[in-house]
C-alpha cells in the first residue's frame, strides 16, 4: 500500500466514557462532527486540503442514513463525499484502509477517516412482519442483543473467549495476571497529567450539551475506569458455568470518537504537526476464524498483514491490539512469538473501553505515538471482531528524509 501517509499530528479521539456515563447524551455522529471540526481548527488544516471522506459507524442514530456527507457537512466541509462504513469492531482498520487504497491510487490527495458510536442507549428496532400472528413484528435492542447472540452460532461473544481459552488452555489466573499489566501500562499514559493522550487528546475535555452550545461537564481523561487489584480480581468468578473469563478480564462498552487525515506524501507532510516525521501505511490484513473464535482472529489478520507488509513479527517495534478479553492477547503472543508484555505500552480498550468504531482507530493513534517516542520503527495493529473476524495494520514511523 505504498503510497498512502499519516501526517504526524493530524488524528485525535474524545476521551472515551463507560457507558450511561457523560457521553450518554450525545448523538454520536452530531458529536463527531462537533469534534472534528474544533479539532481541525485547532490544528490549522483548511477542509479544502481534504478530497475524500469516510465515517465508520456501527450502532444506528437518527439520520445515519446520511452518513459521511451529513457528518462533513456539519463538520464544515459541505461539498465532501465518500462512504460510510460498518464492519463492527473491525470498523476503524477497513475505514483507514478504504482512505489509503483512495490516496494510493490517486483518486484522492487527503481522505478523512471518522468513526463514532454511541453504545450507550442504543436503539430499539422493530422489524414489521405481516406474517406474523396478528401481524405482530420482531424487536431487537441493537447493543444488548448483539453481544447476546451472534445470529449465525446463536452464541455470545463471551462463548467465542471461552471457546479460544479452552483450546489454548488459557487460566483464569493468567488472564487475571494480564490484566493487571496491562492497567499499569494504562497508569504510564496518565504519568506527568496524563501527557502521553494529550499527545491526541483536548485534555481537560469539556463536553457539549445535546444542542453543542454550551458546556456541561469536564473529562479529566477515560471516564469509568475502576481501579483494580490483584485482590479485587481474587474475587471475581468466572462468569459462565464452568469457565475461565471473569467480567475483570473483559473490556466494558464506551461511546467516544476519533478522526485521521490519510494522505499522498506531499499533502500528508503538508498537514505535518511535524514534518520531519513520516507515517506510511504498509498493509492491512483480514481474516475469519472458525465459529466461536473471535479471540483467535487477529492472528491471522496479522499474519496477512504481516505477509503483505513483507515482514517478519521479530522486526516489529510496537504493537498495538484491540482486546475485548485479556484471552486475545495471550493467544496472540504464544502464536507469533510477540512479547505479551510489551504490546499496549500505554494501555488498551480492554482498560479503557470499547465503544465500537473509534476503538480501532484510538489503538492505531497510540501505536503511532508509541513508535514516534521510541525514535521511529514498524508496528502492528491486529483486533478481532464480530462474526470471528479480525483486521490488523502495519505502519512504519520514520525520519521524512530516509
Amino acid at each position: 500500500m505504498s503510497g498512502a501517509f499519516i501526517p504526524y499530528g493530524a488524528y485525535w479521539s474524545s476521551p472515551f466514557a463507560r457507558w450511561q456515563g457523560s457521553l450518554s447524551h450525545l448523538h454520536s455522529l452530531e458529536f463527531c462532527a462537533w469534534l472534528t471540526r474544533r479539532t481541525l481548527e485547532a490544528k490549522g488544516i483548511g477542509p479544502t486540503l481534504i478530497d475524500f471522506g469516510v465515517l465508520g459507524t456501527t450502532v444506528p442514530q437518527r439520520g445515519a442514513f446520511y452518513g459521511l456527507p451529513w457528518v462533513a457537512a456539519l463538520a464544515g466541509m459541505p461539498t465532501l463525499a465518500g462512504p460510510t462504513i460498518a464492519q463492527a469492531c473491525a470498523t476503524s482498520v477497513r475505514c483507514v484502509a478504504t482512505a489509503a487504497h483512495e490516496v494510493a491510487t490517486g483518486a484522492s490527495a487527503c481522505g478523512l477517516v471518522l468513526a463514532a458510536d454511541r453504545v450507550s442507549n442504543g436503539p430499539q428496532i422493530y422489524y414489521p412482519d405481516p406474517r406474523g400472528v396478528g401481524g405482530t413484528g420482531a424487536h431487537e435492542s441493537w447493543v444488548t442483543d448483539s453481544f447476546e447472540r451472534d445470529p449465525w452460532t446463536s452464541h455470545s461473544m463471551l462463548h467465542t473467549a471461552e471457546g479460544v481459552a479452552a483450546r489454548f488452555g488459557i487460566s483464569l489466573a493468567e488472564q487475571h495476571d494480564l490484566v493487571l499489566h496491562r492497567y499499569e501500562q494504562y497508569a504510564a499514559a496518565l504519568a506527568d497529567d496524563r501527557a502521553f493522550h494529550r499527545r491526541f487528546m483536548q485534555l481537560p475535555f469539556e463536553v457539549p450539551d445535546a444542542r453543542f452550545k454550551k458546556s456541561v461537564a469536564t473529562l479529566a481523561g477515560d471516564e469509568g475506569i475502576h481501579a483494580t487489584t490483584r485482590e479485587g480480581l481474587a474475587r471475581l468468578k468466572p462468569v459462565l458455568p464452568d469457565g475461565t473469563v471473569s467480567y475483570g478480564a473483559q473490556t466494558h462498552p464506551a461511546d467516544g470518537s476519533a478522526g485521521m487525515l490519510v494522505a499522498a506524501r506531499d499533502r500528508a507532510r503538508q498537514l505535518s504537526s511535524r514534518p520531519d516525521v513520516q507515517i506510511e501505511i504498509l498493509a492491512t490484513g483480514q481474516a475469519r476464524a472458525e465459529a466461536m473464535q473471535m479471540p483467535y482472529a487477529p492472528v491471522p489478520a496479522a499474519r496477512e498483514a504481516m505477509q503483505r507488509a513483507d515482514l517478519r513479527f521479530a522486526d516489529l517495534h510496537a504493537v498495538t491490539t484491540h482486546n475485548p478479553f485479556a484471552v486475545n492477547d495471550i493467544v496472540l503472543a504464544r502464536e507469533t512469538g510477540l512479547s505479551l508484555l510489551d504490546m499496549n505500552a500505554f494501555g488498551c480498550s480492554l482498560v479503557w473501553g470499547h465503544p465500537q468504531a473509534p476503538t480501532g482507530l484510538r489503538a492505531i493513534i497510540e501505536l503511532i505515538e508509541t513508535l514516534e517516542m521510541r525514535g521511529g520503527g514498524l508496528g502492528l495493529f491486529t483486533g478481532c471482531a464480530a462474526g470471528d473476524t479480525a483486521m490488523a495494520l502495519v505502519l512504519r514511523v520514520s525520519d521524512a528524509a530516509s
